[in-house]
């Protein structure tokens, strides 16, 4: 990850909000943050975490709507998933581009709130979209261990006791917002993800809101698309030594010229 400008209140809750990091850098992902102002510090072309280690990221606070609306070029709803799994997670996407690219927007969005927290975000998301191949027991017992140390820092940033639901009118959540294919085949793709990130420390506090982009690969495995560590290993061998896409709001001109792909809510 690389480090932003702005600074959020906490890097606990940073890590709680991108519950889906803590389970790809088990594998190979590449992951940045910025801030709701567009800021964005500059970062080795093709970079990536080492398994079982992140960077820190302070994204910037507070959200601002482009001065000057640029509307985006580029809209798609993605397809749903055709059910929900036992954890509750949209699965059974379309064999399609847009239906991996709706599969990653699904791993990528979070809601860590009352009694929900980063640990159940972080082994939901790997029991239900990880490859078969990338679950095994160590790397859950990792996913655990890594959730419950984003949990503590959270729990202590929010003012409650480890273990105990956050304050009413407290979340962190992420949002998919945009997407850029970097590559595509029959049964293996690459996107860019941006996500929205936002926290909010109790009812009368002030949400605080940053971006991320991800890069994920996907492949198609027993009739469902599903996250895995080899195609996100070439995923970043495919864009080493490319401009990566600015981590910009949709309405700002960047977003158009990065690429991106806005992402309606599908009805």
């Amino acid at each position: 990850m690389s480090r932003t400008r702005g600074t959020w209140n906490s890097k606990g809750i940073w890590a709680a909000g991108v519950a889906l990091a803590a389970v790809l850098v088990l594998t190979a992902y590449s992951m940045l943050a910025g801030g709701d102002d567009g800021a964005d510090a500059p970062a080795k072309s093709g970079a990536s975490a080492s398994p079982g280690a992140t960077g820190a990221a302070s994204p910037a606070p507070t959200y601002a709507a482009p001065a000057d609306w640029t509307e985006p070029e580029r809209w798609t709803a993605l397809p749903r998933g055709q059910r929900t799994d036992d954890r509750g997670s949209q699965v059974g996407f379309p064999h399609t581009v847009e239906g991996a690219a709706a599969m990653a927007a699904a791993a990528s969005a979070t809601r860590i709130e009352g009694e929900t927290s980063t640990t159940d975000e972080q082994l939901r998301i790997y029991h239900s979209y990880m490859g078969k191949s990338d679950q095994t027991a160590e790397n859950a017992k990792k996913i655990d261990t890594a959730g419950q140390q984003a949990d503590a820092a959270l729990s202590q940033e929010m003012g409650v006791s480890a273990g105990q639901p956050l304050p009413s009118g407290a979340y962190v959540r992420g949002t998919v917002v945009g997407y850029k294919v970097v590559k595509k085949a029959a049964d293996e793709v690459s996107v860019w993800l941006l996500t929205r990130v936002v926290q909010k420390t109790g009812e009368t506090k002030q949400e605080d809101g940053s971006y991320t982009r991800t890069l994920l690969g996907v492949q198609w495995q027993d009739g469902d698309w599903k996250l895995t560590a080899a195609a996100t290993s070439r995923a970043q061998q495919d864009v080493a030594g490319d401009a990566q896409p600015p981590m910009v709001a949709p309405g700002d001109a960047e977003f158009n010229t990065g690429g991106w792909t806005a992402i309606r809510e599908a009805s």
